[in-house]
C-alpha cells in the first residue's frame, strides 16, 4: 500500500479550491447550489417535462436541461423564479413544509432572500 498519499483541507468551496478567485468561487458556488434546489423541487414535484415546462414558462427542451445541471441559460433571477414557483406548487400538493421550506432556503443559499 502507498503511503505517499497526500491530502489536502479543502476550504469548502471546491470552486476556491480548484482555483478561482474568492468573488468568482462564491458567484459559482451559490448559483450551484441554487440550480441543485431548482432541480431538487423539479424531482419533488414528480412533474412530466411539459407540465414543468408550462409551470415555469420554457420549452421542455429547457426541463432537461434543468435537470442535467446545463443552468447556463437562465439568470440568477431567472433560476429565482423557477425555484419559487416549483416550491409554491410543491408546497400546495403537501410535500414541502414551511418549516422544511425555510430550512431548505438557509441550507441550500445560506439566507433567506
Amino acid at each position: 500500500m502507498c503511503n505517499d498519499v497526500k491530502f489536502e483541507k479543502s476550504s469548502g468551496n471546491v470552486f476556491k479550491d480548484i482555483g478561482f478567485s474568492d468573488e468568482e468561487a462564491e458567484a459559482l458556488s451559490f448559483r450551484t447550489k441554487l440550480s441543485f434546489e431548482v432541480f431538487t423541487l423539479l424531482k419533488k414535484s414528480r412533474l412530466k417535462h411539459v407540465k414543468a415546462a408550462k409551470l415555469l414558462a420554457v420549452d421542455p427542451a429547457d426541463i432537461s436541461k434543468l435537470k442535467n445541471g446545463d443552468d447556463d441559460d437562465f439568470s440568477l433571477a431567472r433560476l429565482f423564479d423557477f425555484r419559487d414557483r416549483l416550491r409554491h406548487y410543491v408546497k400546495e400538493r403537501g410535500t414541502l413544509s414551511e418549516n422544511n421550506d425555510r430550512q431548505n432556503t438557509t441550507d441550500v443559499l445560506g439566507a433567506e432572500r
